[in-house]
């Protein structure tokens, strides 16, 4: 399971993570839902440590990720090679695509494993191939991303993802960028991952999706996580006004 604990992040004088906890246990899908600005995709980048924290830490199966702590009391960053070497039990797809515009799809998909896992080419193939058949692109090996609509890049980018075979896939609005009519498509790929057991972290402001797929929802706000639970309890049941008048402003 992920363990996060005292987790705290400024960016200059403003203090974005005010202390955040958060547990996801293994097979677990949470959501984190909040304002724009209250630190729900800071926490998610400080995850997989795109984004450097301040103070806390953040487990994976009990182990600290990222950072040690010296006799001293001091915390010390991990070494590179340590680092790159736990980054390869996540996998993170943005709300932007970010693939490579010379790569067609199945290259996109193989870059990682055969970078960081020193697998064979036809290896990263064949693993490419099913990864963008299971996500429903398999005509569209040979396409590059200008060749593809936003929701067949979305698809492409979590397939990639998923090359790396993750334990914890981290899912960043990977919706809000994409034409209403194509929303539906990345959506059913991540409904179709619910039964691989993969722990997923997910951002989003689409409430309905988010009851329908999730263990837990939390809702964040000014910088900590105020309220976590099933999502009838947190959406239906709760009684904090400020995610009451969220959640109507949603609706």
């Amino acid at each position: 399971m992920i363990e996060i604990r005292g987790l705290r992040k400024s960016y200059g004088a403003v203090e974005v993570l005010k202390g955040a906890n958060l547990d996801v246990a293994d097979g677990e899908v949470v959501t984190l839902i909040g304002r724009s600005g209250c630190g729900k995709t800071t926490l998610l980048r400080c995850i997989d440590l795109l984004e450097e924290y301040d103070e806390g830490e953040i487990k994976l199966d009990g182990k600290l990720l990222w950072y040690t702590n010296a006799t001293d009391g001091s915390r010390q960053r991990m070494p590179e090679p340590v680092i790159r070497q736990m980054r390869q039990r996540m996998g993170i797809v943005f709300q932007q695509y970010n693939l490579f515009p010379h790569m067609t799809a199945l290259e996109n998909v193989c870059l990682g494993p055969e970078f960081s896992q020193n697998i064979s080419t036809r290896e990263s193939n064949e693993l490419g191939r099913e990864l963008l058949a299971r996500v429903g692109l398999a005509d569209k090996v040979s396409a590059y991303p200008f060749q593809l609509s936003g929701g067949q890049q979305q698809r492409v980018a979590i397939a990639r993802a998923l090359a790396m075979r993750p334990r914890v896939l981290l899912l960043d609005e990977i919706t809000s960028a994409l034409d209403p009519e194509l929303v539906a498509e990345v959506e059913d790929v991540i409904r179709s991952l619910l039964s691989e057991g993969i722990m997923m972290v997910l951002v989003t402001h689409a409430i309905g999706f988010a009851r329908e797929i999730s263990n837990k929802i939390a809702y964040v706000s000014d910088g900590r996580i105020a309220e976590i639970g099933s999502p009838e309890d947190v959406l239906d049941r709760s009684q904090d006004p400020t995610l009451k008048e969220f959640l109507r402003r949603l609706r």
